[in-house]
């Protein structure tokens, strides 16, 4: 039996990060307001994850720096002093986020399963989801509001872009047909291998592609970019942190594919309907790779896990990492063009 009969008047969504999951939640966030359009929406974030979703539609967004510690946890119950909801939805792990929902009143307090709730989360929630199955993250926070009652539908997303944003990106692209590449992930042994991205993005130059590098205005990030330039033969683009968050996203949305590894862009891509080539090495791409280019991913995630753990994959749990600081490397070059190449046929360049 679902949670709701009826429309609850107040739901609070807690998930601070990272980028990625954020993207997910979204969602599930939406799907639920298509549902239950007059259900108050009430969204705690981390703070750099509402500088991409600052003015989504109908929700109120409370951002929690997690740099803060206790005085930013008491700073959001004070936001929230004398509210109540009708349901907390707390879909993120971290005993940091269990505890900020100590000071949220909420009749219902819902998490994940208990074979899935790390770091104690189900001590903090009266309601677990009764999801165990599902491999992708996605797919997991649509159990979240599937337990409230809300059906099952295909993810969709209305992103908070403005037609300023979207002018900007035609405006960086010059209405080229091009490829963006974002080659960092979130540690430097996830990114591919420097000189592969570069020979990757000669190639498609040579294709009739324009390519594009985009990323953060973090250091490492912008080290990296202006290594790939510095390799590659033909002209590149480089962006990497000179975009907001929301430009990034309408760049990723005008362009015709997006390279990436395991990263927030590769699911910033996927609310845009633009096509994402993954690499995966360290993580489960079917738990975190882009939601419809699954099939599409070039990854050596589980040669190197069942080699690791000595178990197949279905006996793994289902967040279970590789590790290693090399395993990129296994992703082959040819591998990737031939990727490429499937993906983009019948796809004109004029389009």
């Amino acid at each position: 039996m679902p949670l709701f009969s009826s429309p609850p008047k107040s739901v609070c969504f807690l998930r601070l990060s990272a980028i990625g999951d954020v993207c997910h939640a979204v969602a599930a966030v939406q799907a639920l307001q298509q549902y239950w359009p007059e259900t108050k929406v009430t969204w705690i974030i981390g703070q750099v994850e509402a500088q991409l979703l600052q003015g989504l539609d109908n929700v109120e967004l409370i951002v929690f720096d997690k740099k803060s510690g206790w005085s930013g946890m008491k700073a959001v119950w004070q936001q929230l002093q004398g509210r109540h909801f009708d349901a907390l939805i707390h879909m993120q792990l971290a005993l940091r986020a269990s505890l900020l929902t100590l000071g949220i009143r909420a009749q219902y307090k819902v998490g994940f399963h208990r074979k899935r709730a790390k770091e104690g989360q189900w001590l903090f929630t009266n309601c677990k989801i009764t999801d165990t199955a599902s491999t992708h993250v996605l797919d997991s926070f649509f159990s979240f509001i599937e337990y409230l009652g809300v059906p099952r539908t295909l993810p969709t997303w209305s992103m908070p872009i403005s037609e300023t944003e979207r002018a900007f990106a035609r405006q960086q692209l010059d209405h080229k047909p091009s490829v963006i590449i974002c080659p960092a992930a979130s540690k430097d042994e996830r990114n591919w291998l420097t000189e592969r991205y570069a020979q990757f993005a000669d190639y498609v130059v040579s294709q009739g592609y324009q390519v594009v590098l985009c990323g953060s205005p973090a250091p490492r990030e912008q080290l990296l970019a202006k290594q790939i330039a510095d390799l590659m033969t033909q002209p590149v683009i480089n962006l990497v942190g000179k975009t907001s968050l929301k430009q990034l996203t309408a760049i990723l949305g005008e362009a015709k594919l997006v390279l990436a590894p395991d990263s927030g862009p590769a699911h910033i891509a996927t609310t845009q309907g633009t096509p994402v080539l993954g690499l995966y090495a360290h993580s489960n791409p079917k738990r975190t790779g882009p939601y419809f280019n699954i099939e599409d991913v070039v990854s050596v995630y589980e040669d190197n896990v069942t080699k690791q753990q000595g178990k197949p994959l279905t006996e793994l749990a289902w967040s279970t990492r590789a590790k290693g600081a090399d395993l990129m490397q296994g992703i082959a070059i040819s591998v990737v063009i031939e990727r490429f190449e499937h993906m983009m046929k019948g796809v004109a360049l004029n389009d």
